[in-house]
């Protein structure tokens, strides 16, 4: 694909993030290679066609990968780069029953419409043609044991974060837990507002293009994301208020153990000008089993302005 040195394609996609997956490629950090990683949309398009979560065949939130960091070993931190992301001809809208915000006005049957995706633009409805907004919605790394879900909830190594940041100019910093890391990526979205109060957005199949850099010894306890003029950090916990409380502790060493400010200074500072919201639907704990899409816990975000620094 051009553009890429390496192109990893959409039949490589698995659920789960797990140690014990067969590396897809291996590379050196900081050669800015880029890889291309193709997601794909088949259970959307099952959905569309069979209208019944029972007839699945196909995965749900597959990632593509993984992919081996040669050198990353745990306590480092993997720096992500997304340069570009390729959408092609179409995504989804699609409620599914007992799921998301809006499950008590959507009615108890999956309803599905294909979202035509060209020149113009994102064609939502008849009259409602956007630009595309689009982001990777399920970035991590492997954990040291089990296996983390694709879909929730959210861990300290990334998954189904769902986060708007996740987008092209931005830097995806994820904590390494295995030697290699075993980086996968998949769920790609064309747009999506903040939050995903449908728990499925204009959800699309394309190519995420990334470079991958390596922070050695950079031990962090949650994802952060670097964008043109911010810092986000990522919270994880249960109940929101702790989810709150570690996102705001993670801002806050950011700016006096990283950057040396005194206490008061970051204190202040982060009173008048750090923005806090809540991120994607997933949750941070394990989901009830009997209901494995009701999220426990929440994923807070973390605005700290680069302009401060």
């Amino acid at each position: 694909m051009n553009g890429t040195d390496h192109f990893l394609g959409k039949e490589l996609g698995r659920p789960g993030f797990a140690a014990d997956a067969e590396p897809v490629l291996r590379i050196h950090p900081g050669t800015g290679e880029r890889i291309g990683f193709e997601t794909d949309d088949a259970v959307y398009r099952e959905l569309h066609d069979h209208g019944d979560l029972a007839a699945l065949s196909a995965p749900i939130n597959p990632v593509t990968g993984p992919v081996w960091i040669e050198g990353a070993r745990p306590g480092d931190t993997l720096a992500v780069t997304i340069h570009e992301i390729r959408l092609k001809d179409c995504g989804w809208s699609q409620s599914l029953p007992g799921i998301g915000a809006l499950r008590h006005r959507m009615g108890d049957t999956v309803a599905s419409r294909r979202i035509p995706i060209d020149e113009d633009g994102v064609h939502l409805t008849d009259r409602h043609v956007v630009a595309p907004r689009p982001m990777i919605g399920c970035i991590g790394t492997a954990p040291a044991s089990g296996v983390n879900s694709t879909v929730m909830p959210t861990t300290a190594l990334g998954g189904n974060m769902d986060v708007t940041e996740a987008r092209p100019g931005s830097i995806v910093y994820l904590p390494v837990e295995v030697d290699g890391a075993l980086l996968s990526i998949g769920d790609i979205h064309a747009i999506m507002s903040e939050g995903e109060s449908s728990f499925v957005a204009i959800e699309a199949e394309g190519v995420a293009i990334v470079s991958v850099d390596l922070v050695p010894g950079l031990s962090l306890r949650a994802p952060r994301i670097e964008t043109s003029d911010e810092w986000v950090f990522v919270g994880l916990g249960d109940p929101v208020q702790e989810s709150i409380t570690r996102g705001y502790e993670d801002a806050f060493d950011f700016l006096v153990t990283t950057h040396g400010w005194e206490a008061m200074d970051a204190f202040a500072v982060m009173s008048a000008l750090v923005d806090s919201a809540l991120g994607g639907p997933t949750g941070s704990s394990e989901p009830d089993p009997l209901h494995p899409f009701a999220a426990i816990g929440a994923v807070t975000l973390h605005r700290l302005p680069k302009s401060v620094l």
